[in-house]
């Protein structure tokens, strides 16, 4: 009998399980997929030679992962690679505000009326960030926080709705760069607890930027795996899982899956009827014949480009995806430029390029005309550089990944309680109905990423419960 088997390869599933095998239990990896990865995957879907990232691409919060950081992953060939700034926020002035490794440079962005505000803002949090992001990213009651002072200001700043936080700020440029960040989690600008979000992503661009994994996103699942397998642990793929008894004997089940999947397989009724599935998104990649022509400069230097004219268009651009069951136009646009710190992912003088919005649960539809247009605001001529693109609503997105339901990438909406209490209302949210079954995916706290802490959290409560059973 195993000690535990772990359901769906994604980073959380592998984290779980790479935890586990590290502290001498025997644990076996069961992905429906002919590979790893989950989230984390590279492949080529456009021409050959372009190496795209069908879902996560630049990994903040990998960098800054208190898991990642305590495994030899460089040592499995992960290696974290950097374009010149982080990202950028153009407007159609033709200028653009950036979030910069450097906080002087991105609060003289925001401009003169604004720059003390953000590095007002920030200050209190910089220098103890490696702290912070541990405290922040172990809740609930994994582990105690190590600066609680800290962790409480951050909290008093970060509950309320961003839309609270960012009446400090008394020009468009500096909010509609907040607001973009609070919209990497899919979630509507006046939700609790937003201003986290949106502080999160920029902290953590100060002290780690905004990377892309050499190679793809892969190259992180891959090192992950190859570790788990020195570590004596299995994996197995091309496995679907459709009930418990598709597994081999455990004494505990560990599931990377949403809490919809994990209830039908495990056999848990309505267990998590409750929990609400979030906005989805269109996704399109983009083999280009060059570098995005982007008429600001900041962006042709940015690994990622947050794409909106101003807080009004994104926030309008949320609600309407979110809480009003319409596709916006124009989309509040995500987009990532690989290429720009890792050429291997393109031929010689091409460039793979990553670009989404926002759409209701479920959507159907096509946003590709209004994602170029869009695009063609900030970047004329942008049409005249794509030799190829492969594009994904809802359906396609839930089809490759069963865990982003109805395109839902967030595994469950971000907005509300459920930010913070996730799956449901308890202290213990990696535990089940059943004592032998727990949940690891993004469905759990911290949430969305790739960064491997929903795992790491869940495999201490299967690990107490496994030491307690031998006890």
């Amino acid at each position: 009998m195993l000690d535990a088997v772990v359901v769906g390869a994604g980073p959380n599933g592998l984290t779980a399980a790479v935890e586990l095998a590290r502290r001498g239990f025997s644990v076996a990896v069961f992905e429906a997929r002919d590979t790893v990865g989950g989230g984390a995957r590279t492949e080529e879907l456009t021409l050959p030679g372009f190496r795209h990232d069908p879902c996560s691409a630049a990994h903040p919060l990998g960098i800054n992962s208190p898991a990642f950081k305590a495994m030899p992953l460089e040592r499995y060939g992960l290696e974290w690679l950097h374009a010149p700034l982080p990202m950028a926020h153009p407007f159609l002035d033709g200028t653009a505000a950036v979030l910069s490794r450097s906080v002087a440079e991105t609060a003289a962005s925001l401009g003169p009326r604004d720059a003390g505000t953000y590095r007002r803002l920030v200050a209190p949090f910089t220098s103890r960030w490696d702290t912070l992001a541990r405290d922040f990213m172990s809740l609930p009651l994994t582990a105690l926080p190590r600066d609680p002072v800290t962790l409480a200001r951050f909290g008093l700043v970060g509950l309320p709705p961003s839309t609270w936080l960012m009446r400090r700020f008394r020009d468009d440029r500096a909010k509609a760069l907040f607001a973009g960040l609070v919209a990497h989690v899919i979630a509507p600008l006046d939700g609790l607890a937003t201003g986290a979000v949106g502080l999160v992503f920029a902290l953590a661009a100060h002290a780690g930027g905004w990377p892309v994994a050499r190679g793809g996103s892969q190259s992180i699942a891959d090192a992950l795996t190859a570790y788990l397998k020195d570590l004596g642990g299995l994996v197995h793929t091309d496995y679907e899982v459709k009930r418990l008894d598709d597994l081999p004997p455990a004494r505990a089940y560990v599931f990377d899956t949403s809490p919809a999947a994990l209830a039908r397989i495990a056999g848990l009724g309505r267990a998590y009827e409750r929990y609400r599935y979030g906005a989805g998104v269109f996704k399109i990649d983009y083999a280009l014949d060059g570098p995005v022509p982007w008429t600001a400069e900041e962006p042709r230097r940015a690994g990622t480009v947050q794409v909106g004219a101003g807080i009004q268009e994104i926030g309008t651009a949320l609600r309407a995806a979110s809480r009003e069951g319409r596709a916006p136009d124009p989309p509040f646009l995500i987009t990532v430029q690989p290429s720009l710190a890792d050429p291997s992912r393109a031929p010689a003088g091409k460039q793979v390029f990553w670009a989404y919005g926002h759409v209701p649960n479920g959507w159907d539809g096509d946003l590709t005309d209004a994602v170029e247009r869009q695009l063609e605001r900030f970047a004329p001529g942008f049409r005249d550089r794509v030799l190829a693109r492969a594009t994904a609503g809802p359906p396609e997105l839930a089809a490759r990944n069963p865990n982003y339901v109805g395109g839902d990438i967030a595994c469950g909406a971000a907005s509300g309680l459920q930010l913070l209490l996730r799956p449901k209302l308890s202290l213990f949210p990696y535990n089940t109905p059943h004592p032998a079954i727990f949940i690891c995916s993004s469905a759990t706290p911290p949430g969305p990423g790739v960064h491997g802490m929903s795992g790491h959290n869940a495999a201490k409560a299967v690990w107490r419960r496994l030491r307690q059973r031998a006890a």
